[in-house]
């Protein structure tokens, strides 16, 4: 059928574009302070807010604050980032290189996705090179030496790479060296032009030093990546590493400061040696950690390059190129249990590296706290980028978290935060000196508490350990990895690993008696009444691999005790409403206490005769746990 089309219209043509497409121009333009208003208004219904709290008061109580004392607001506007400090971002491709150091990004082929290999069998690993080429990898992670194959075994690992196409990063510990030269020997051993080479030798004594407490010199890079210089002009020598600081639990800013204060001490080294700034500068690829936190993660690579500029502008390299970066998804928040979770944390976090901005994504695959990956998480690690770059189209746009009012000035706080640190590395001496007198150590420590803390209390939840826990989950089995031998350098913090260790307790009792630790509910009246506390205490427990039965609906004391005397522990958990407290925990409490129980524990903040502890939001979970482990531990003698 021909369709139809109306003289009238052909004769008038198409309508004229407006030079600025107004999407909400028929609504009428909210201003700060009525949303102000409206925010009051919910906070007083959620009795967050006094009913004579100054209007406009309650946007305050809406404001959290970043490990490094930067506060988030709930709303940005153009009004929070000043015209100056936009102009400031600059655009793509150019100086300070916030808006990423490519002028078209990453359009159209996307970020180079980097596959991390550490075995130690180098035919494994040239099968595992083989299969992640041929489905989406673009450049290969290989550890070497200490790390994986040994030195010798380099060849044999990258047998079949084509060395002009995909770009190699080594990463070799105390071996870093060795690692470096037998890779330039294969290199020259295949033929293969000198000016295709690229990826990283993987030299850092810096970053072995921060890891282990112990490394060669920092000028050690400088025959290797003079020689690298002359030869292979898209080949990097030496890798800034973050990750070491990042993963002893230091805040975004104190991994970026202490990034600046590495990379500076690289430039030194280089220029000493008689290389320009602009040519050291070239020479040097900088790694970061993606977290699952995805503005905080986009607001540091963006902040990264702002501040590696302006260090070299202090250098007088005013056309050096912009900074390199290699961004690998956090270890610190990877899981062992339920690790599922971890292909959400990977993705969230590849997806922010790419929005970020960075020149390389490693998204490590899910099971990689557990042990050796798999071939299916490791196929399930690199299709997550696949999936990014060719169904989500993130490379489709240049920066796309460019001109966010929120993006911006986070950027912005966070490159000030990260200079502050840097000065106060660069103020001990460097890098090297602020690592060996502890001040490093000492900064990171602070934070690191302070994260401890807020997940022993879960207000930083760890889902599917912390929170939503399976006890009964079906565990992943894995080859272990090479045991770690003993390190002066950096503690490794995994954020899950305290409530793990509670989990590992209970697989522990449950082996031994065919039972796991268990503390009682004693539930007061109808189910709707007590069910929101008793899931509370279920979760809670949950965390540390207890369980808890309860005496579900409930019309008396004498219901209570006899699900008590059923559940068979010492431990008891009172569980119902403030009114419900008011009327009958007292006599419950002394009636569980008469039949057997020798630690009662209530859900929420009552004062009650009879309770010897309380757990509610914002408490101590670990605490809590570990005092109810103890009960039942001291409570079996006493029944």
């Amino acid at each position: 059928m021909t369709p139809q089309v109306d003289p009238e219209v052909v004769e008038r043509g198409a309508p004229e574009e407006p030079d600025e497409l107004a999407l909400a121009a028929e609504f009428p333009s909210p201003t700060r302070d009525e949303w102000a208003v409206l925010v009051d208004g919910v906070l007083r219904k959620a009795r967050r807010l006094a009913e004579d709290a100054p209007a406009g008061s309650g946007v305050d109580k809406l404001v959290r604050e970043t490990l490094d004392g930067i506060p988030v607001r709930p709303l940005y506007t153009a009004d929070d980032v000043p015209a100056a400090a936009l102009e400031a971002t600059g655009v793509p491709g150019a100086a300070p290189y916030v808006r990423g150091s490519r002028a078209h990004g990453h359009v159209p082929d996307g970020w180079d996705v980097r596959a991390r290999h550490t075995s130690a069998d180098p035919a494994a690993v040239a099968a595992a090179v083989a299969e992640d080429l041929e489905n989406g990898v673009t450049s290969l992670w290989l550890g070497a030496g200490e790390r994986g194959v040994a030195v010798a075994d380099i060849p044999a690992a990258l047998d079949g790479v084509l060395l002009d196409l995909a770009p190699v990063v080594l990463d070799a510990g105390a071996d870093a060296q060795a690692a470096a030269e037998a890779f330039l020997a294969h290199v020259e051993a295949s033929g293969v032009d000198a000016a295709q080479v690229r990826g990283n030798l993987g030299l850092d004594p810096i970053g072995l030093r921060a890891a282990t407490g112990d490394g060669p010199a920092v000028d050690s890079v400088v025959p290797l990546a003079r020689r690298v210089a002359e030869k292979f002009p898209a080949l990097h020598a030496v890798v800034v590493d973050a990750l070491p600081v990042h993963g002893a639990g230091a805040s975004d800013a104190q991994q970026l400061g202490w990034s600046m204060a590495a990379g500076v001490a690289y430039l030194r080294a280089l220029t000493d040696a008689g290389l320009d700034v602009a040519t050291a500068a070239r020479l040097l690829e900088f790694r970061y950690a993606a977290t699952g936190d995805q503005f905080a993660t986009i607001a540091l690579l963006r902040a990264a390059r702002r501040l590696w500029s302006r260090v070299l502008e202090a250098c007088g390299a005013t056309e050096a190129p912009g900074q390199v970066q290699h961004a690998v998804s956090s270890p610190v928040g990877t899981t062992r249990r339920d690790p599922w979770v971890n292909m959400l944390r990977g993705t969230v976090s590849g997806f922010a590296a790419g929005v970020g901005g960075a020149d390389a994504v490693t998204v490590a695959p899910f099971d990689e706290a557990i042990g050796v990956a798999a071939p299916f998480s490791r196929r399930i690690a690199r299709n997550t980028q696949s999936l990014l770059i060719m169904e989500a189209h993130l490379a489709r746009v240049v920066d796309p978290a460019g001109g966010s009012w929120y993006v911006e000035s986070r950027t912005a706080d966070l490159a000030r935060a990260a200079w502050a640190f840097f000065q106060e590395v660069e103020g001990a001496g460097g890098a090297v000196a602020a690592l060996d007198s502890g001040l490093v150590a000492d900064a990171v420590a602070a934070v690191r508490e302070r994260r401890e803390r807020d997940i022993a209390t879960r207000r930083t939840p760890v889902t599917g350990v912390s929170e939503f826990p399976d006890i009964d989950e079906k565990p992943v089995e894995r080859d272990p990895h090479p045991a770690p031998g003993e390190s002066a350098g950096l503690p490794v913090y995994r954020a899950a690993a305290a409530f793990e260790e509670r989990r590992d307790r209970s697989d522990a009792v449950l082996a031994e008696t065919g039972a796991r630790p268990t503390a009682f509910l004693a539930t007061l009246g109808p189910v709707a009444a007590h069910s929101a506390r008793a899931g509370f205490a279920r979760n809670l427990l949950g965390a540390g691999g207890i369980t808890a039965p309860d005496a579900g609906a409930t019309g008396s004391t004498d219901d209570v005790v006899a699900a008590f005397r059923e559940a068979g522990t010492t431990v008891a958990v009172v569980c119902g409403t403030d009114a419900a407290y008011t009327e009958r925990a007292a006599a419950t409490a002394a009636a569980l206490r008469e039949a057997g129980a020798t630690r009662i524990l209530l859900a929420g903040k009552a004062d009650v005769d009879g309770i010897d502890a309380t757990l509610y939001a914002g408490c101590d979970a670990l605490a809590v746990i570990d005092d109810v482990y103890t009960a039942l531990e001291n409570g079996e003698d006493a029944r």
